[in-house]
């Protein structure tokens, strides 16, 4: 099984079980609407799809700059390197804040 499928599944997942959509959306569906149900259902529907457009082009984004950083050692290098400074920061931030 590749990679790609399971980026991939668990964009098509993540779109189709966001729940948040159905907390969100009841807000824009009308008291007097004849069709509550159906609007809801369009409402998430568009709210689904535009969520999937945006997971797929995360993840286009990072299939290229993923070969971009791995082929050059030295960006990998300075990414850890900025990775564990930022830890470091945040430990002693963490260290010294008051209670």
């Amino acid at each position: 099984m590749s990679l790609d499928f399971l980026v991939t599944s668990l964009i098509v997942f993540g779109s189709l079980l966001h729940t948040s959509a159905f907390a969100f959306l009841p807000q824009f569906v009308s008291a007097d609407e004849p069709h509550p149900l159906a609007r809801m259902f369009e409402l998430s529907t568009v709210f689904m799809l535009l969520t999937f457009d945006v997971f797929v082009g995360y993840w286009a984004l990072r299939r290229s700059i993923r070969t971009r950083v791995i082929s050059r050692p030295r960006v990998l290098t300075w990414m850890r390197r900025a990775f564990a400074g930022a830890f470091v920061a945040l430990g002693a931030r963490l260290a010294l804040a008051d209670r």
